[in-house]
């Protein structure tokens, strides 16, 4: 006859990593079944090389602009850009910058400025970066750190594993698909488990703004 669990072992079984692990699969789990995932062989294969234009960054919540207004060094500053996505400076009404490139934001602090300043020129150096949530790419499942990354033009799937700290002991790599909101959601199927264990470049893919990674827990 088998030895009986003791209430201290019992107690372990559902606490901790484990528990950790099994809720960030049932995460990846869910998600799959609302975007009406269906069986993983029937998903295309995720695109090698991303077709989009040339990627532009946008300033999103989080960032740290500095802000250079030349030949006018006591209203040059840096200044983060707050959670509703505006930023505030001297002579400087409320900004809204979230969504902008860093050109676009100079010229609206000019058009402000010139109330003020005679013919401003102004630059606007972005100095950390977090971007908008709607271009972060999103890693959930198992993998070691799941997390959202800045997306990088020319980012691929390697570099994700690589700052996420590759998959766990846990992961169906091979059964891990991407979800790409720029493409209304489509989903397409990529083989971690070859990338990152045997090192087939093959494997290797690249991210486009808004992907959501998802790495389901291998059940054998």
């Amino acid at each position: 006859m088998s030895k009986p669990i003791t209430p201290a072992r019992a107690t372990s079984v559902g606490s901790g990593p484990a528990l950790r692990r099994a809720g960030l699969a049932l995460l990846a789990l869910g998600f799959s079944i609302l975007t009406g995932c269906g069986s993983l062989s029937n998903l295309p294969p995720a695109p090698a090389a991303a077709t989009a234009a040339d990627y532009s960054y946008v300033i999103g919540a989080g960032d740290s602009l500095s802000i250079i207004v030349w030949r006018n060094p006591e209203i040059s500053l840096s200044v983060p850009v707050r959670p509703d996505g505006k930023i505030s400076a001297p002579l400087v009404d409320e900004l809204v910058v979230q969504g902008k490139t860093s050109t676009a934001v100079a010229r609206d602090i000019e058009k402000q400025l010139a109330r003020f300043v005679r013919d401003p020129v102004v630059t606007v150096i972005v100095t950390s970066f977090v971007g908008p949530f709607s271009e972060q790419i999103r890693v959930v499942g198992e993998a070691a750190k799941p997390q959202f990354l800045p997306f990088r033009q020319k980012m691929t799937m390697l570099d994700v594993m690589i700052a996420v700290g590759g998959l766990t002991d846990f992961a169906d790599g091979n059964g891990a698909t991407i979800v790409r909101t720029s493409e209304g959601n489509k989903q397409y199927s990529v083989r971690l488990k070859d990338l990152v264990r045997r090192g087939d470049v093959s494997a290797n893919v690249e991210m486009r703004p808004g992907d959501i990674l998802i790495i389901p827990q291998s059940f054998f």
